[in-house]
């Protein structure tokens, strides 16, 4: 089993700890990884908004790059994708866009077309689809542990993009917690946008959701909260000392990456999977029954 890695941008600056713990977990799960070579930002939804055309080309880039590798991609950012597949997903629909969106690659020098044969996954849509590949790694150390799954927003929908389970009924993340021997728990915050990219434009009522997505995981029992996406953890570990100053809460909520979880399940320490770089709650990571 082997992926093109698209790592994206914050996997290469301030969440180095979920690029690095990917590796390790990879490596143990005999998953190989090959980062995608001169890759470019996917343009995190925010490029999309100013410039749609060069958006599409900025991403057909980086698939035919993969298509070269003849490789399908992985990644472990939600919006990276997001921003892939609803790419591919234009260009496979479009001819003339498709040709046009070339037409800029080969303009630019860039040395291959898109093809639209590489396709775009997720690390979680992986465990989903692959649980064979934890079979006989797992070590037991999450027996006990409650988790509260936050899938963030951009791995849900939109449903014709990313169509891997229900956007509003989604169960991908809470089998793969109790295939790791943890246990899922229900929280009535799950559902609610972080707030990542509205941080600067309207942070008050950012701050008050993610105050509110670490207390309601508190009141569920949660030990911790896990996601599949770095702006999302980095939203809600960053900026979880305001969280709790905006709706006036305690709740120190340990907020882990996908592949954190995953690396503490086989038996890595907190150390191995980068935990010492997170910013909040770092004394009340407990794992175990």
């Amino acid at each position: 089993m082997k992926y093109a890695l698209f790592p994206g941008c914050v996997l290469e600056g301030a969440a180095a700890e979920a690029y690095t713990s990917l590796t390790k977990v990879c490596e143990k799960l005999g998953i190989e990884i090959e980062e995608i070579p001169n890759w470019t930002c996917c343009g995190a939804s925010h490029a999309q908004g100013v410039n749609e055309l060069a958006a599409l080309a900025v991403n057909a880039r980086n698939i035919s790059i993969a298509e070269h590798m003849e490789l399908p991609i992985l990644t472990v950012c939600n919006t990276c994708t997001l921003q892939l597949r609803t790419a591919k997903h234009r260009l496979d629909h479009d001819p003339a866009l498709k040709e046009k969106v070339n037409g800029i690659l080969k303009e630019s020098g860039h040395p291959y077309a898109y093809q639209g044969t590489s396709e775009i996954t997720h690390f979680l849509w992986v465990l989903d689809e692959h649980p064979e590949v934890l079979d006989g790694k797992l070590t037991g150390e999450l027996k006990g542990t409650k988790v509260a799954c936050y899938y963030g927003c951009h791995i849900l929908r939109p449903a014709p993009v990313m169509d891997h389970e229900s956007g509003d009924y989604p169960e991908s993340f809470e089998r793969l917690v109790r295939r790791l021997g943890a246990e899922p728990v229900w929280f009535d915050a799950g559902r609610k946008c972080c707030g990542f990219h509205a941080q600067f434009t309207a942070e008050h009522d950012v701050l008050t959701v993610t105050g509110q997505i670490a207390a309601s995981a508190d009141r569920a029992g949660a030990n911790l909260i896990a996601t599949p996406c770095p702006l999302c953890q980095m939203q809600l570990d960053m900026y979880g000392p305001e969280g709790r100053e905006a709706v006036r809460s305690q709740t120190e909520m340990p907020v882990l990456h996908l592949q954190q979880l995953v690396g503490l399940a086989l038996g890595m320490s907190k150390d191995d999977v980068g935990f010492n770089r997170h910013v909040s709650a770092r004394e009340k990571l407990k794992i175990g029954g």
